[in-house]
């Protein structure tokens, strides 16, 4: 089921505001959409979720995509520049685990998760995060709790520093998986 779902994730991609002026279709991920498009006001998710990124290579500030028409995310996101880049977010199913540290390089202290955490210095004592080993599935880390602020898009894999992924000053304080509710 998983990869014919990912196989239809698309989202359409419009110079305008409410989906004017030349549009740009993406089914996966795009490092560097200012090819295609001069610039980008309004998109529309047909299917599946992305992430979008107002600099190219998946950096800089990141929002949450979900099936749904986005006729003017800059101002309804607060992004100050327009989309330069997108990720296709894979449906996953089975097991959700992250290991995260308190400091860089797995430093300090170390909490296990398997499920969503909206606060984890009430859950685990712990004042900061600032890396993290993702071993199944796909999650969203906010800067603040209850899942507020800004966001970050991590999938399977080892962070061994967020600063290096042009969050400077951030630490992660909630974390969400995506799941099929999200799709």
């Amino acid at each position: 089921m998983s990869s014919g779902m990912n196989m239809m994730s698309r989202i359409v991609f419009y110079e305008e505001r409410n989906f004017q002026g030349r549009s740009y279709e993406c089914m996966s991920d795009c490092p560097d959409m200012s090819s295609y498009l001069s610039r980008c006001h309004s998109c529309r998710v047909e299917r599946g979720c992305f992430m979008v990124y107002d600099r190219t290579n998946f950096m800089g500030n990141q929002f949450f995509m979900r099936r749904g028409d986005y006729s003017d995310y800059m101002s309804m996101l607060g992004m100050s520049s327009g989309i330069r880049s997108c990720r296709m977010i894979p449906m996953h199913s089975g097991s959700y685990r992250m290991k995260i540290y308190e400091r860089e390089n797995f430093g300090g202290q170390m909490s296990e998760l398997m499920d969503d955490c909206d606060n984890i210095m009430d859950r685990y004592r712990m004042s900061n995060c600032m890396s993290c080993n993702v071993m199944d599935g796909h999650w969203l880390m906010y800067e603040q709790p209850h899942f507020r602020g800004r966001m970050m898009y991590m999938r399977p894999g080892e962070y061994r520093s967020f600063m290096n992924m042009g969050m400077n000053g951030m630490r992660m304080m909630s974390m969400r998986r995506i799941t099929d509710s999200c799709y």
